[in-house]
């Protein structure tokens, strides 16, 4: 499957971008090249590969084959809601720059 100028133009207006021609150009020649690449890696065999529930195993350590404990260094523990202290209402929407006093107040960003 090969990407066009007529599909990048569709998703830079979908995400309304403006992209130069240059930009444009590069975008297609990225992309392409990207499925080009996944095109290659579907030709691998890997009927012999067992499936991954992680795709890094750089924390486990020999001893303890867990998963909670081989990524311990970068996840955090996991808190019920009901336990641990909330910031009250009040004080969160008080330093809002702008606010109605229950709710955060923002400017509309999407126009068309």
């Amino acid at each position: 499957m090969k990407v066009s100028e007529k599909d990048v133009d569709y998703v830079a207006d979908l995400a309304n971008l403006e992209l130069t021609a240059d930009e444009r150009s590069s975008l297609v020649r990225d992309l392409n090249s990207i499925l080009e690449y996944m095109d290659r890696l579907n030709e691998l065999d890997t009927s012999g590969v067992p499936p991954m529930a992680q795709v890094s195993d750089q924390y486990r350590t020999a001893a303890d084959k867990s998963p909670v404990a081989s990524f311990g260094a970068v996840l955090r523990e996991d808190i019920i809601d009901g336990l641990r202290k909330s910031l009250p209402h009040q004080q969160a929407v008080q330093n809002a720059p702008d606010s109605d006093g229950t709710f955060f107040l923002v400017p509309k960003v999407i126009e068309r």
